[in-house]
């Protein structure tokens, strides 16, 4: 028989959304943001993940831009 604990800690979205601007807005690592406020490195990347962009786009629009930026970067490179 295993006993499992329930320690497990509850966030508020107001808190989650806060500590994922921090992390936006600051520019800082999120392992050091984490270890400041007290949570994972890894729950904190979720909650910025989460957070997305402020402009609306999602990830595979994100994804879209920087693969053809990459062609365009690379483009460039040969010509010159």
């Amino acid at each position: 028989m295993s006993i499992v604990s329930s320690s497990r800690r509850k966030y508020t979205p107001e808190y989650r959304q806060e500590a994922a601007r921090l992390v936006i807005e600051s520019g800082r690592p999120i392992t050091h943001a984490a270890k400041e406020i007290g949570v994972s490195a890894t729950i904190l990347g979720r909650w910025v993940k989460r957070q997305g962009s402020d402009d609306g786009r999602s990830d595979a629009d994100i994804r879209a831009e920087n693969a053809g930026l990459r062609r365009e970067f690379a483009e460039a490179k040969i010509v010159n």
